[in-house]
């Protein structure tokens, strides 16, 4: 398949999990309810934080940005391969696949960026508490989530691109449930050397850059921390980093577990598996990280909901008065 134009024309297999037709109601239905927990969930965080004034913070900016970042990537992957379950058809197009990697690498690394950003946040907040609310004024705030936002778009572009030069041999074959980056240029006929460097590349820069500014932070933080005094007062401080941390640990320990987990196995089927717990678990379970260990995230969330139920009993009584 060396030409432009049938490359362009070709439909990938995406083999899932497994091809045990016994299996697939089962991978349906665990995979529908972790969607439907996630967007709720995340929803719910963003309702929460815009419904509540005394959530109208920089931490919370970026927590609900990165609520609904985590909606966008789960949406990206979950709703093709449940459709190909019900479906009982494992192809995608060459276009939908491009397509699903670019939104893929967009929602992946605005998610690095933004924990990176609340990384930056807590160190002003703890490092610099005098200083808060005149460094993490609303102008920065916007600004870094606007570069984010040019630093996903530039990398997503890049990527695609330089998967769009490659032509695709015979086999199409991807044993993954999404159109994964690496699984995509494995499968080419062209030369990867360009490709392979530049996902190097990016990868040391973003994702090595982002997790040395998390750690460099947190070391600020740790020995801010144990140079105050008052018992209460490290407590306190911890307990405003550790929803966070406990995010930014899941994230990277899943990501890292991945590719260890291919480069030990040498298994595309393990990877796979592996790939859904910072694809699809991850961002599940970071609401209930949030709302479990904050005080101010449960608070606001008992408030939206009580109101939503006050406002449903409200119209339910308009209606049924004559």
């Amino acid at each position: 398949m060396g030409s432009g134009n049938d490359t362009a024309n070709a439909e990938f297999l995406l083999l899932g999990f497994s091809e045990e037709p016994a299996l697939q109601p089962l991978i349906f239905g665990l995979f529908l309810s972790m969607y439907l927990i996630t967007v709720s969930g995340n929803l719910l965080i963003i309702l929460a934080v815009s419904s509540d004034s005394h959530l109208h913070t920089p931490m919370y900016f970026f927590l609900s940005n990165l609520s609904f970042v985590d909606i966008c990537f789960t949406s990206t992957t979950v709703p093709k391969m449940l459709w190909n379950i019900q479906t009982q058809s494992k192809a995608i197009t060459y276009e939908g696949c491009i397509t699903q990697i670019s939104f893929f690498l967009l929602f992946a690394v605005l998610d690095i960026c933004l924990l990176t950003m609340m990384a930056y946040d807590r160190f002003v907040a703890i490092c610099h508490p005098l200083h808060y609310t005149v460094i993490m004024n609303p102008r920065l705030c916007a600004l870094l989530l606007l570069v984010s936002w040019i630093i996903s778009v530039l990398n997503s572009l890049l990527e695609t691109l330089m998967l769009l030069r490659l032509s695709f041999c015979i086999n199409l074959e991807i044993p993954h449930f999404i159109c994964e980056l690496n699984q995509m240029v494995q499968l080419t006929c062209s030369d990867t050397f360009l490709n392979n460097m530049v996902i190097y590349f990016i990868t040391v820069l973003l994702g090595g850059g982002s997790l040395a500014g998390i750690i460099y932070s947190y070391f600020k933080i740790v020995s801010s921390i144990c140079r105050m005094s008052s018992s209460q007062g490290r407590y306190k401080a911890f307990s405003t980093c550790a929803s966070h941390l406990s995010v930014v640990s899941l994230f990277y320990c899943t990501s890292l577990g991945v590719y260890l987990s291919s480069g030990v196995t040498h298994s595309s089927q393990s990877s796979a598996v592996a790939s859904v717990m910072y694809t699809v678990v991850t961002p599940m379970l970071n609401p209930f990280i949030y709302s479990l260990r904050n005080k101010d995230i449960k608070a606001a969330l008992n408030r939206f909901l009580g109101m939503a139920g006050i406002t449903g009993t409200v119209v339910l009584r308009l209606k049924t008065c004559p």
